[in-house]
């Protein structure tokens, strides 16, 4: 189990995160959503102990990751920028992680280069961004670790190759108990594969629930009245974001209480009730209050 707990990190007067806390279980997939900025790859890199927090502990089963060197050998952060040693192919990057990672297993590098359809002694630096981010994806995997962190890692890989990454991780994962924590802006894909999804705004946890839960507690109507309604008429209801009136149809979503508004609103005796479950996009632009733009008078 990861234990993120209260943690700050100030790179001299700008905090990039401030009080973060969230677990991450065995065999768990957590996603980690956030505006460009909002400090996800900061904390990945904390986890990893790469960075070291002003504030807060980071455990993994217990033990704190930045004191403890053995816990690393454990651990494996595909960051989004690779960095591959000049001249490397990826037999000579296994041969380098295996002096520092106990179980790096060859067999199943091989395997999963061939999977990959990737020549093991080209050069790296010839590699597509894609065919790199695949290299290591196989390097990672390889290095059988209890917890993977990773930065955009679908960045750069076609669908097909994305869907057998998803697959990839989703297997180690059951098979190894592993932990997973990862960060990506296709929210499609993390709501896919993730169970757990974590939201970072405003250098704080906004929000941290289980994807059942998210779903669950979250929904979209749209309503049509014989007579005219305005927002005001919505009060009673909370929780209300979004509310949008098109002529006679109204739109708008709830968070929580979601039993609650609909009691509510059949009182109010609709013509027309429509519920619709809210996508993880939706749900992150809720969550950021961000969905409206005026952009009448940009380009005026």
């Amino acid at each position: 189990m990861i234990e993120i707990c209260n943690i700050t990190k100030k790179f001299d007067d700008f905090t990039a995160i401030e009080d973060l806390s969230f677990t991450v279980g065995d065999s768990s997939v957590h996603g980690l959503v956030g505006y460009n900025g909002a400090g996800k790859t900061t904390l990945l890199k904390i986890i990893a102990g790469i960075y070291r927090q002003d504030n807060g502990t980071v455990r993994i089963d217990g033990t704190d990751v930045f004191k403890n060197p053995h816990i690393k050998e454990e651990m494996f952060y595909v960051p989004d920028d690779l960095y591959f040693s000049i001249g490397s192919n990826m037999e000579s990057m296994a041969k380098f992680y295996k002096s520092y990672y106990p179980k790096f297993c060859m067999d199943t590098f091989h395997n999963l280069a061939n999977l990959f359809g990737l020549d093991t002694k080209k050069r790296l630096f010839g590699f597509s961004k894609g065919m790199q981010r695949q290299a290591e994806m196989v390097l990672a995997l390889a290095s059988m670790p209890k917890v993977i962190l990773l930065d955009e890692c679908f960045d750069g890989l076609d669908p097909a190759k994305r869907n057998m990454t998803r697959k990839l991780l989703l297997d180690y994962m059951a098979e190894k108990n592993c932990s997973v924590i990862i960060s990506s802006h296709n929210l499609h894909e993390l709501a896919d594969m993730c169970d757990h999804i974590a939201l970072i705004n405003g250098k704080k946890i906004a929000m941290n629930c289980s994807v059942d839960d998210m779903n669950g507690t979250r929904c979209k109507f749209r309503l049509i009245f014989a007579d005219d309604r305005d927002r005001e008429h919505f009060n009673a209801i909370d929780n209300l974001k979004n509310f949008k009136k098109d002529g006679k149809i109204i739109s708008f979503t709830v968070s929580d209480k979601v039993e609650q508004a609909r009691e509510i609103i059949h009182a109010m005796n609709p013509l027309l009730v429509e519920e619709f479950p809210l996508t993880l996009e939706e749900i992150f632009l809720d969550e950021m209050e961000d969905t409206d733009y005026d952009f009448e008078k940009i380009f005026s």
